[in-house]
């Protein structure tokens, strides 16, 4: 009898080497492994069987340049076929350099073009509490350097005037803005009401702890730090 062993944490690093073609954005992709990683398999309530559910957790990747992470984290949790990772970028594969929401299982955003996430992860939540789906979290991840785009303070101001418990944006802190935010990443979204915790980006206990503390009435910014880039 053979046992069939659902890959895991140690398998992401294999799965993301068989994607090749896109070493540019190789540091964009695996910044954000740990924390793709801690959600779909410890924070949020999203699988093959419920994806399509309205009351099922959303993740938004807003920063969707080199999803190589993003694919693999899919992968392991069945999602998508492993055998299918070694075709991604070819004209005929499902698996582009930015995601496809129309193509791949899961997917909630097409996203690439920096600074969206934010906003539609907003407008989302705010829908979902419309019909009464409080419970569903949306979640967005964005790079530090993604919020140079002003579209994302519009939402970082009106999510937390309309108190919206359910919605949590994820920053991955690599040092890459442009000009930083006086007092760090995390006061920008102190300043306008949100919840606010800074951990390491790698530390899988300290992101879970991060996601899953009560933050009543108020949105929920955590940024991740991680090496710097480059």
């Amino acid at each position: 009898m053979t046992t069939v062993t659902e890959p895991g944490y140690a398998d992401l690093p294999r799965l993301i080497a068989l994607m090749t073609g896109d070493e540019k954005h190789s540091a964009a992709a695996e910044s954000t492994l740990d924390v793709i990683w801690v959600l779909y398999d410890r924070v949020l309530d999203v699988t093959t069987e419920n994806f399509r559910e309205p009351g099922r957790d959303r993740f938004l990747l807003s920063k969707g340049h080199g999803p190589m992470a993003y694919y693999a984290v899919l992968t392991a949790k069945g999602f998508i076929a492993e055998a299918e990772l070694a075709t991604w970028s070819d004209p005929v594969s499902r698996l582009g350099h930015h995601p496809d929401r129309r193509r791949i299982p899961g997917v909630e955003i097409s996203s690439g073009s920096l600074g969206h996430g934010l906003p539609i992860a907003f407008g989302t939540a705010l829908g979902l509490r419309a019909r009464g789906l409080t419970r569903a979290k949306v979640v967005t991840l964005v790079g530090d350097a993604e919020l140079d785009e002003g579209s994302n303070h519009e939402a970082i101001v009106v999510a937390a005037r309309a108190g919206l418990e359910n919605l949590t944006t994820v920053v991955i802190d690599n040092q890459s803005s442009t000009r930083g935010w006086p007092g760090g990443i995390a006061r920008r979204f102190a300043v306008e009401g949100w919840e606010t915790r800074t951990v390491s980006g790698r530390d899988h206990d300290a992101l879970y702890d991060a996601f899953t503390t009560p933050h009543p009435g108020r949105p929920l910014a955590v940024v991740a730090v991680v090496e710097p880039k480059g």
